[in-house]
């Protein structure tokens, strides 16, 4: 063989050897891709099925006693119970507390019925001032949860809100889906009918304060105090400043509205420090604000409430009754 030729059978077999690597290489990485896959769908089966072990499976057996309080809010509790004081604040438009309701809402109520936690609902509006319908939804949603509770189906219809609540952004909560809900309950003719005549009010009170009261309250803040001090006010400070300046918020006096954002100014000044109130949902306690990893996992919260100490509920029952029979 020639010089020429044994350069030519050099390169060609230069040639062979180089696809022989690359075809080596494909297949090594077909094979780490196949195992990566196959560990990509371990992780997301071991994770979803973490997700859903730590699922509330749901509360079936009988509720403890709910007695609503002089704020609107709602106690659920055996009678005489000694436990830890777990408070949940929550608004019926925020997605995060329909996510926490789906996780912990039955581990609580059995928690109450056994008498190992005295649970005390707060409901709180927070989107009051953001654009029509997520305040609208959240102020009617609100107002109409605490009808309920004057007929001693708070829990229950704070169950079905939170099943049907709107897709942020979009109208929901409408009055008449709010009467139909209510009517599914176990209630009276007597009580339907208050109940709707109650709500009628409401939803106009709503109306009002959402689409004339606050934009016109909100435009005339802008102008005289500023956008940068306005946006460090709550609602309830704003009501105030209104109130001295031409924005009369009378119509709002003996409104369960009213006392919805009442609740919502109070929960900013009840607590302070690392507990402060910043948003929903939160949960407490003792008085005490629990961690997200905590409050929205069955474990955690199951874990703080078991570990906490009694605890004392800091309102009164309304004086005229409020109990559930």
């Amino acid at each position: 063989m020639g010089s020429e030729a044994r350069k030519r059978a050099r390169e060609r077999l230069k040639e062979q050897r180089a696809k022989e690597r690359k075809a080596a290489a494909r297949r090594r990485n077909l094979i780490v891709v196949g195992v990566a896959a196959a560990v990509i769908v371990l992780i997301v089966g071991i994770g979803y099925a973490v997700l859903n072990s730590d699922r509330d499976e749901g509360y079936t057996g009988p509720l403890a006693a709910q007695t609503l309080q002089e704020d609107g809010s709602v106690v659920m509790a055996q009678e005489g119970a000694q436990a830890p004081v777990v408070e949940v604040y929550a608004d019926y438009q925020c997605p995060a507390c329909r996510q926490f309701e789906l996780t912990n809402g039955g581990l609580l109520k059995e928690r109450a019925a056994q008498g190992e936690a005295i649970v005390h609902f707060r409901p709180v509006s927070i989107f009051a001032q953001q654009q029509v319908p997520i305040s609208s939804n959240s102020l009617r949603g609100g107002a109409a949860a605490r009808i309920a509770a004057d007929h001693g189906v708070f829990v229950q219809y704070n169950d079905v809100l939170f099943e049907n609540q709107p897709t942020e952004g979009r109208e929901g909560f409408s009055a008449e889906q709010l009467r139909e809900w209510f009517a599914g309950l176990d209630t009276s003719a007597a009580q339907r009918e208050e109940f709707d005549a109650r709500l009628g009010e409401e939803a106009a009170v709503v109306t009002e304060f959402t689409e004339e009261f606050l934009p016109a309250l909100t435009e005339d803040a802008v102008a005289q105090i500023g956008q940068e001090t306005l946006g460090t006010m709550v609602l309830s400070d704003l009501l105030a400043w209104g109130a001295d300046n031409g924005h009369d918020p009378g119509f709002l006096e003996g409104t369960y509205t009213g006392e919805l954002i009442d609740a919502t100014g109070a929960a900013y000044t009840r607590y302070s420090g690392d507990s402060a109130f910043r948003g929903t949902p939160s949960v407490y306690i003792n008085g005490v604000l629990l961690d997200n990893n905590t409050a929205m996992t069955v474990r955690g919260l199951s874990e703080a409430i078991a570990s906490a100490d009694p605890g004392k509920v800091e309102t009164q029952p309304l004086a005229d009754g409020g109990e559930a029979q």
